[in-house]
C-alpha cells in the first residue's frame, strides 16, 4: 500500500472523526477526474487515489470515472479503490464492468448505508445521465452525481430534469460538473427549490479562472464549510480541482 496512502488514509479519518460529531453532519466532495490523466498527460489512477485521501470526504462523487470507448471500463480500477483508500463503491454501472453510469461514480466511506440506487437519464446533444441514491444520513438525505453538457440549452434541460427526478425528496444535495462558466445564468430550472453554492475556482486546475463544480442543495439542508482542494498533487492529477462540502442534515425525530 505504501506510505503515502497510509498517511493520507490516516489524515482522512482524523479530519473525519473530528468532524463528524453526530449522525447527521456529512462531507461530500465531487471531483472530474478525467479519466486519471493527468496534466503530464499520464494515466496515473494511483495518483487519484492519493488526491482523494486527502480530502477528508464521507462521500465522493466523480465525473469522467470510466474510459469513453467500447465497454467503457474503469478508469479508475475497483481492486486499486479498496486496496489504497477507505471507500467503498456505490453499484451505478448498467454494463457489469465501468465503475459509473455515464462515466458518474459514487464512493462511499465504509461502514455508510446507501439505498435506492436510481440512474437518471438526462435529455441533449450528447448522451448524458446523473446517479441518484438515498444516504443515511439524519432524517436522510438524496444525493445525485451528475456531468451536465457543454451547451448551454442542453444543461437546462438536464436541470429540469433532475428537478422533477427529486420532486418527492425533501432533503436532496446535487453535486457533480456542472459546465456552467457563468455565476448569473444558466442554473435558473433549480432556482425554485434548490440553492447554488460554488466552493470556489476548480478549473483549470494549472491556473483555476472558472467554477464549474457546484453543489446545490434544499432548504433545511445546511452548509457549514466548503473549498476547494488546491494541494500539489491535484493540480497535477486532473485538469479539474475537487470540491468539497461540509453539510448538515435535521436529525432524525426518535
Amino acid at each position: 500500500m505504501g506510505v503515502n496512502r497510509s498517511v493520507g488514509v490516516k489524515i482522512a479519518r482524523v479530519r473525519h472523526y473530528l468532524r463528524v460529531m453526530s449522525s447527521h453532519c456529512i462531507r461530500i466532495a465531487s471531483y472530474n477526474m478525467r479519466k486519471a490523466r493527468g496534466l503530464d498527460q499520464r494515466r496515473r489512477p494511483e495518483r487519484i487515489c492519493a488526491v482523494l485521501n486527502t480530502l477528508g470526504a464521507d462521500v465522493v462523487v466523480l465525473q469522467e470515472a470510466d474510459r469513453r470507448l467500447g465497454p467503457r471500463p474503469p478508469a479508475l480500477p475497483r481492486d486499486m479503490i479498496l486496496a489504497e483508500t477507505d471507500f467503498e463503491v456505490v453499484e451505478v454501472c448498467d454494463n457489469g464492468l465501468s465503475l459509473g453510469w455515464h462515466g458518474n461514480a459514487v464512493l462511499v466511506r465504509k461502514g455508510l448505508s446507501t439505498g435506492n440506487v436510481q440512474r437518471v437519464p438526462l435529455p441533449g446533444l450528447e448522451p448524458r445521465g446523473a446517479v441518484r441514491l438515498g444516504l443515511n444520513v439524519g432524517s436522510g438525505l438524496t444525493l445525485v452525481a451528475t456531468h451536465l453538457g457543454l451547451r448551454r440549452r442542453d444543461r437546462r434541460a438536464q436541470l429540469h430534469a433532475l428537478n422533477a427526478a427529486t420532486a418527492n425528496d425533501t432533503h436532496c444535495i446535487i453535486g457533480g460538473d456542472f459546465n456552467e462558466w457563468s455565476d448569473a445564468k444558466g442554473l435558473e430550472p433549480l432556482a425554485a427549490r434548490f440553492s447554488t453554492h460554488s466552493p470556489g475556482r476548480s478549473f483549470h486546475a494549472r491556473r483555476p479562472i472558472a467554477a464549474l463544480d457546484r453543489f446545490a442543495m434544499t432548504p433545511g439542508i445546511t452548509l457549514r464549510d466548503a473549498g476547494v482542494e488546491q494541494g500539489p498533487l491535484a493540480k497535477i492529477a486532473s485538469d479539474h480541482l475537487p470540491i468539497w462540502t461540509d453539510i448538515e442534515v435535521p436529525p432524525a425525530i426518535c
